[in-house]
């Protein structure tokens, strides 16, 4: 009895220690977990705030452009819109698209400490997309009978070509602007960028001012301004890199810049494709509204919702090339963990910001489209479709980061293809069902570009959450290894940017060396 009493006494004695060690083990590891999550943070807005003011200042070089050429007439207006909207955003959707293979590959050269490889990588980006700008370039050349073709006005038509032809330029700063603004951005180098775009954005406003307003130039006033601030964007950018800023990095042209040219194609491509299809998604949206019978008030209703989609969307797109950045960089430098957790970091951010946004619009629906019309009809349709902009807005602040998360892995192959699936094999179809067959008009057609984006949203998400990070990690070195020292990758999934399947024979292939 004795005995079981001092045994009891012991144990009380011990309880109060075990439970007070357990709690600081706790607050250890929470204090463990908010100090890699403030620092992750810090990494993360290192990168995505210079991003956002960058998308933002050069979206709005165009944007300008569209103000002056307002006061000009209805005629010159529509036809620099359909110009910035429909060819130019064609052209920049590739272009963009094209430089997503250099994230890829200088983001996880820079993880893998290979920075002799990124000059190499941006040269070679840049003879590709320079090769794809002279393939685009008749669109410039026959955009009047192209218009005329597709049943557009005559005289916006007539102009616009000409405009066009004016803007040539233009397409040639797309293609090396895209390969330089990435090789900054794997380097986390991207505020010079970012200076240079905004001192750009204040000259255009004044050279639009003199050439348009002053001098009375008109539309190729407004063509030349918009040709010499994207030329002194691209220069300004150029200069930086050359000017013995990367020692490491840029070590001057080289003929390597020639070689493995048909793999990097095909990343290249690959990434093109997937994000031109998740442009081209909207673009048929709009169109599909157009067919509705008296298309008027909903066209105009759903390109107020869209102008306000795309504002949201740029810091979204921040976020996307932070986190292409981050994750590609990682996994170069096999820090599967560092990835993964990059990514939670990443999405509960821009998740923020999408709840911030959706309830803005939710609270707002009904005073926010007197900001774009006066018309009343305009402003109830709008008002409307508030509920579906605010969804719309709350998918596109997860989605645009696992877009980002895809480049930074290379599996710009495999989203090209559920973008496929999900946009235009479920998504424009159900949309058309809904909006024609059932008659739900705009909503309905909006109904299903929403449930496309749901579906492709889950569908990444459970990638996201089965990836193998170690295997990516495994991937990248591969990835690094054969694009910069052979003609041709050794591994399938490396070229073409497809996500790996998790198998132990995957490693293998990756462990032969």
């Amino acid at each position: 009895m004795k005995q079981n009493k001092e045994s009891q006494h012991l144990l009380q004695k011990m309880e109060p220690k075990s439970s007070t060690f357990e709690i600081e083990q706790v607050h250890q590891e929470h204090e463990k977990t908010c100090s890699r999550t403030w620092e992750e943070s810090k990494k993360l807005w290192e990168i995505a705030l210079p991003a956002i003011l960058t998308i933002v200042t050069q979206f709005s070089i165009g944007f300008v452009t569209v103000a002056f050429v307002g006061h000009l007439g209805e005629v010159e207006l529509a036809a620099v819109s359909v110009v910035q909207n429909v060819l130019e955003g064609f052209v920049f959707g590739i272009m963009l698209g094209m430089g997503s293979a250099l994230e890829t590959l200088c983001g996880q050269a820079v993880g893998a400490g290979q920075y002799d490889m990124l000059g190499i990588y941006t040269q070679r980006s840049c003879v590709i997309t320079l090769a794809t700008s002279l393939l685009l370039l008749p669109l410039y050349i026959f955009t009047t009978p192209i218009l005329n073709l597709l049943r557009q006005d005559k005289k916006i038509s007539e102009m616009a070509g000409k405009y066009a032809l004016w803007v040539v330029p233009q397409l040639f700063a797309y293609a090396l602007n895209f390969p330089v603004q990435k090789f900054l951005q794997a380097q986390s180098k991207i505020w010079v960028m970012t200076s240079i775009s905004i001192f750009v954005l204040g000259f255009h406003v004044l050279l639009n001012w003199i050439l348009v307003v002053k001098f009375e130039k008109g539309l190729l006033g407004a063509a030349i301004a918009e040709n010499i601030s994207w030329w002194l964007v691209v220069i300004g950018q150029i200069i930086y890199v050359v000017s013995g800023f990367f020692p490491e990095s840029w070590t001057g042209f080289s003929l390597l810049a020639f070689k493995s040219l048909y793999s990097f194609v095909k990343l290249s491509l690959a990434s093109a494709i997937m994000l031109c299809l998740e442009l081209w998604y909207y673009t048929l949206v709009i169109l599909m509204v157009g067919w509705l019978k008296n298309p008027e008030i909903a066209v105009d209703a759903i390109s107020i919702c869209m102008n306000l989609e795309l504002w949201t969307l740029m810091i979204a797109l921040g976020f996307n090339a932070a986190i292409s950045v981050r994750v590609s960089n990682e996994l170069g430098a096999n820090n599967p963990k560092a990835a993964k957790f990059s990514v939670l970091v990443t999405v509960v951010t821009s998740l923020i910001f999408g709840v911030i946004f959706t309830a803005a619009i939710l609270a707002t629906r009904d005073y926010f489209p007197i900001l774009f019309s006066n018309k009343d009809e305009v402003i109830k349709e709008t008002s409307k479709l508030g509920y579906f902009l605010a969804a719309t807005i709350f998918l596109n602040s997860v989605q645009p980061v696992l877009h980002g998360v895809a480049v930074g892995a290379g599996w710009q192959l495999s989203v090209a293809l559920i973008n496929i699936g999900c946009y235009y094999i479920f998504g424009l179809p159900f949309g058309a069902l809904l909006g024609y067959k059932l008659d739900l008009g705009v909503k309905g057609i909006w109904l299903g570009m929403l449930a496309g984006c749901l579906l492709q949203t889950v569908i990444l998400t459970i990638f996201v959450l089965r990836a193998n990070w170690s295997e990516e990690a495994l991937l990248a070195e591969e990835r690094v290894n054969t694009y910069g020292a052979t003609p041709l990758p050794r591994d399938e999934s490396a070229e073409n940017g497809i996500i790996s399947d998790n198998q132990d024979s995957s490693i293998k292939k990756i462990e032969y060396r």
